[in-house]
């Protein structure tokens, strides 16, 4: 289900669009923490999503299901 990642992913850039502009603001150390895990956990999400998308993984189990039952109505 390729379409899953791609949408998760134009998701995870329009956050990044709105969240650009206030990293550079960030003065004390929490705040820098913050934009840190948050950037960190932003570049785990994309890289997951485009090794969905070059078929690097196997399908979450929630979408395996779906091809599952599409198998089973097929015969």
């Amino acid at each position: 289900m390729k379409h899953y990642a791609i949408l998760r992913l134009l998701f995870a850039a329009f956050l990044l669009y709105f969240a650009w502009p206030f990293i550079p603001e960030a003065v004390t150390q929490l705040e820098l923490l913050f934009w840190g895990a948050w950037l960190v956990f932003f570049l785990l999400v994309v890289g997951a999503n485009l090794a969905t998308l070059l078929q690097m993984v196997a399908p979450p189990i929630i979408e395996q299901k779906e091809t599952r039952q599409r198998e089973r109505h097929r015969l």
